[in-house]
C-alpha cells in the first residue's frame, strides 16, 4: 500500500519509469505521448542531454548556497540571460521554486512598492474571473476559478475580479472584436474608480488564459488598453506567464506579441521544462529602485530561492530555447497544429471552439454549436475525456467548469516544442478516438 498522499484518493495510477522525448514510458512499457507537457512544463520532452548534464555538473559542484549569505554563478548568468531577452523595462529577477511562488512574490512586491513610494492606502488587487494564478492563498485569491476557491473562501483575502477577454461566450452578438475588448477592458478603469483611483495597487492577468480557461487569447488591442489604464492611475500591471510563457506562444515572453511589457512578470512551467522546480519574478528597474534606495530590503522570502541546482537547469533550458530558435519553431508547428485541429474538430457539432497560439491550444465542447450551450456538469466530460485519452496514450489536460467554475469543458494541449508533425498527428488520432467515444456516450447519456 501506498503512503503517498495523492491527487485524488481513488486514483490508480501507472509508475512512471523514464522519457524519451515526446513520450512517457510506465513500468509495463506503455508509451504516452505528452500533449500537454504535464500542466505546459515539458516544453523540451523528457530526455534532454543538455539540461541533464548541467543539472548533474552542478550537484558535483555545489548543490546549496542560502541566499542570505551567497550568490551564485548560475543564478547571476540566468539572471542576465532573461533581462537580456525580456521587455525592455523588466531589470531585476527573483528567483522561487514555481509559479504560486512567483505570483506571491508579484503581490507583495506590488503592495511593499506602493509603501515605499508614499502610498501605502493602495491596497487592492484586481484580477480576472475565470483565471488561475496558483494556489497558495494570495495567488488563490488573485484567481478566478470558482471551483478551486469555493472550499477555502473564508480563508482569502478579499480582490475583486472583472471579466476575462473571452471573446468566444461574452462578446455580444453584432459586436465587433476591437469593441469588444476595449469594453471589457474599460472594466478595469471603472472598478479602479470603484475602489478608489488611489486605492489600487496592481491588475494581474494571463496573456493567454491557460488551465482555466483553456487557451484562450485576447483579442487585438485589448492589452494595449489595459496598460494605459494602469498607466493613467499609477496601477502595476502583473502579468502572469507562469503557463503561456518561455516560448510556449511563440514568443519567448508572451506579452511580447501584444507589444506591451508590464512592471512585473510570473514565470515558472517551462524555465525549468520539468527538469528542475524553478520559478521567476521579473520586476522593472524603477520598482527595484525604489526598493533599494528606500528600505532596502523586500520582506519576503523562501528558502529555496536562486537555488543553483534549479538555476542550472533553467539555464540550460533558456539556452536551449534561445540557441535552437525554438520559440520560431513552436510558431511553425503551431501553424500546423491549427490546421489539424481545425480539419478535424472544425465541423463537429460538439466542438464549439478552437483557440490557442503557438503549441498551446484549448478545444470548447458543447451541446449546441450555435447557442454555444454547455454540456450539463453531471456528465462529467472533462474528466471522462482524460481517462478515453490516456488509455489511448495520450496525455491532455482537461478541464470543467470553462464557463463560470462549474458549466463548461474544454481540453488543453500543450505539447513539446520539439514533437515532430508526425507527433502531433499521432496526438490528435488518439484525441480523435477518445473525443468521439467520450461525445457518443455524454450525447447517449443526455437523451
Amino acid at each position: 500500500m501506498s503512503h503517498v498522499f495523492p491527487r485524488h484518493c481513488h486514483a490508480n495510477l501507472p509508475i512512471a519509469v523514464s522519457g524519451d522525448g515526446c513520450f512517457l514510458i510506465d513500468s509495463d512499457g506503455k508509451r504516452y505521448f505528452d500533449g500537454s507537457g504535464g500542466a505546459a512544463v515539458s516544453c523540451l520532452g523528457h530526455s534532454n542531454t543538455r539540461v541533464a548534464e548541467a543539472i548533474k555538473t552542478q550537484v558535483d559542484q555545489l548543490a546549496f548556497a542560502h541566499t542570505g549569505f551567497f550568490t551564485t554563478d548560475p543564478a547571476e548568468q540566468l539572471a542576465d540571460l532573461l533581462i537580456a531577452n525580456a521587455p525592455a523595462e523588466l531589470d531585476r529577477v527573483y528567483f522561487v521554486s514555481g509559479g504560486s511562488e512567483a505570483v506571491e512574490s508579484a503581490i507583495k512586491l506590488a503592495r511593499q512598492y506602493h509603501i515605499e513610494n508614499g502610498e501605502p492606502q493602495r491596497r487592492h488587487l484586481i484580477a480576472r474571473r475565470q483565471s488561475y494564478h496558483g494556489n497558495t492563498l494570495g495567488a488563490l485569491a488573485a484567481g478566478g476559478n470558482a471551483w478551486r476557491r469555493e472550499q477555502f473562501s473564508p480563508l482569502l483575502t478579499e480582490m475583486s475580479h472583472i471579466a476575462p477577454c473571452y471573446e468566444y461566450a461574452e462578446r455580444s452578438e453584432g459586436e465587433n472584436l476591437h469593441d469588444y475588448g476595449q469594453r471589457v477592458a474599460r472594466e478595469l478603469e471603472e472598478e479602479i474608480l470603484r475602489l478608489g483611483p488611489d486605492k489600487v495597487m496592481a491588475f494581474i492577468a494571463e496573456p493567454v488564459v491557460g488551465a482555466t480557461l483553456g487557451a484562450v487569447p485576447p483579442v487585438e488591442g485589448y492589452f494595449g488598453r489595459i496598460r494605459e489604464i494602469c498607466d493613467k492611475y499609477g496601477v502595476l500591471l502583473i502579468l502572469d506567464e507562469v503557463m503561456c510563457g518561455m516560448g510556449r506562444t511563440g514568443h519567448l515572453f508572451a506579452c511580447d506579441a501584444e507589444e506591451i511589457a508590464p512592471d512585473i512578470l510570473c514565470i515558472a512551467k517551462g524555465l525549468g521544462a520539468g527538469y528542475q522546480p524553478i520559478g521567476a519574478m521579473l520586476c522593472s528597474k524603477s520598482i527595484y529602485d525604489r526598493i533599494a534606495t528606500g528600505s532596502g530590503f523586500f520582506q519576503h522570502g523562501h528558502t529555496y530561492i536562486g537555488h543553483p541546482v534549479a538555476a542550472a537547469a533553467g539555464l540550460a533550458v533558456v539556452r536551449e530555447i534561445l540557441e535552437n530558435d525554438l520559440p520560431a519553431q513552436v510558431r511553425s508547428r503551431g501553424q500546423h497544429l491549427q490546421h489539424q485541429l481545425e480539419l478535424r474538430f472544425g465541423q463537429n457539432p460538439h466542438v464549439g471552439d478552437i483557440r490557442g497560439r503557438g503549441l498551446f491550444w484549448g478545444l470548447e465542447f458543447v451541446v449546441d454549436r450555435d447557442k454555444k450551450t454547455p454540456f450539463d456538469p453531471g456528465i462529467g466530460l472533462a474528466g471522462k475525456l482524460k481517462k478515453a485519452a490516456f488509455s489511448q496514450g495520450l496525455i491532455c489536460y482537461p478541464m470543467p467548469g470553462t464557463r463560470d467554475g462549474k458549466n463548461g469543458d474544454h481540453v488543453l494541449l500543450a505539447p513539446p516544442f520539439i514533437a515532430s508533425e508526425d507527433e502531433l498527428d499521432l496526438a490528435l488520432d488518439r484525441l480523435e478516438t477518445a473525443v468521439g467515444q467520450v461525445l457518443d456516450q455524454a450525447l447517449r447519456s443526455s437523451s
